[in-house]
């Protein structure tokens, strides 16, 4: 088997479906491809996802949710970037991001692109979208 690597986004909150379901209802060639929750006497809260496997501009992601607390969570050194193929597609993306989150950079004109923004969504992931 070929060697693969996929990004893996760890929720502590018990967010990993929504978070998943939400990112999905955003992007295209979008969709959650498996869901495995965990069940009674696993290790995790039950219901809980347990490993999850989405799909997001074709691009694959992973999540669960960890029952464990740790003294981390996401930072925005580590973001998903979007490159947007219209202004209203990264304003759309922009707006639903940030909301209940947080606005790391405003949506502008940064001499690096036509219109750029960084956001952290509710969930805590780091978003940079981009018009080129």
């Amino acid at each position: 088997m070929a060697q693969k690597v996929s990004t893996f986004l760890m929720f502590q909150n018990g967010d990993a479906e929504e978070a998943m379901t939400f990112y999905v209802s955003l992007l295209d060639e979008a969709k959650i491809v498996s869901l495995t929750r965990f069940g009674p006497g696993e290790d995790g809260v039950e219901g809980k996802v347990k490993q999850a496997v989405f799909l997001l501009a074709g691009q694959e992601y992973m999540c669960f949710d960890s029952d464990p607390r740790h003294s981390f969570t996401f930072t925005p050194s580590m973001s998903l970037f979007v490159t947007c193929d219209t202004e209203a597609d990264i304003d759309r993306l922009y707006a639903a991001l940030s909301e209940g989150g947080g606005e790391l950079m405003p949506l502008g004109s940064y001499g690096f692109s036509t219109k750029f923004g960084w956001v952290t969504d509710r969930f805590g992931v780091s978003w940079q979208l981009n018009l080129p």
